[in-house]
């Protein structure tokens, strides 16, 4: 008589090993989305924030209406796929399908670049802002968002666009 050897695994074993696959991806899933939302929120604040420079060039030189006419600050934004809303940051650009730029506002020596998070964007950061003030009495900027404090990095706290 011959012995007959088990070959292969059975099926306890399967499900044990199922099991601790499933358990892993429920808790990797959720991790992979927030890291993918704040990497748009840190993505967004130097997007707005790149539009800094162009608006302060723009109050040195007395330009303070948005648009790309003779006189007129064009802060010369890029279009985003991970923005939404309407922005006016692109006077000089064609409009992009899919993608939207900051809006900017300039009154006296403050201004303001606000970003809407829309289109590709995750969908917990649908609709928040992100938004970039400078005050004409100290000249300086200060960016805040109104996205979960998960998501902000510490350059952009949760506050009050």
């Amino acid at each position: 008589m011959t012995k007959k050897v088990q070959k292969g695994f059975t099926l306890i074993e399967l499900m044990i090993v199922v099991a601790i696959i499933g358990i892993l991806a429920a808790i990797a899933v959720p991790q992979y989305q927030t890291y993918v939302a704040k990497s748009q929120v840190t993505r967004v604040v130097g997007e707005a924030g790149s539009l800094k420079t162009a608006i302060e060039a723009c109050l040195l030189d007395g330009r303070t209406t948005i648009g790309n006419a003779a006189g007129e600050c064009d802060p010369q934004a890029t279009y985003s796929t991970i923005q939404g809303g309407t922005g006016n940051a692109a006077p000089g650009v064609t409009a992009v399908t899919g993608a939207a730029v900051p809006l900017v506002t300039i009154t006296g020596g403050d201004a303001t670049i606000t970003a809407t998070f829309g289109n590709s964007a995750a969908t917990t950061l649908a609709t928040k802002k992100l938004t970039w003030r400078r005050t004409a009495a100290s000249g300086s900027w200060a960016c805040v968002t109104d996205a979960d404090a998960k998501y902000a990095p510490s350059a952009c706290p949760v506050g009050t666009p």
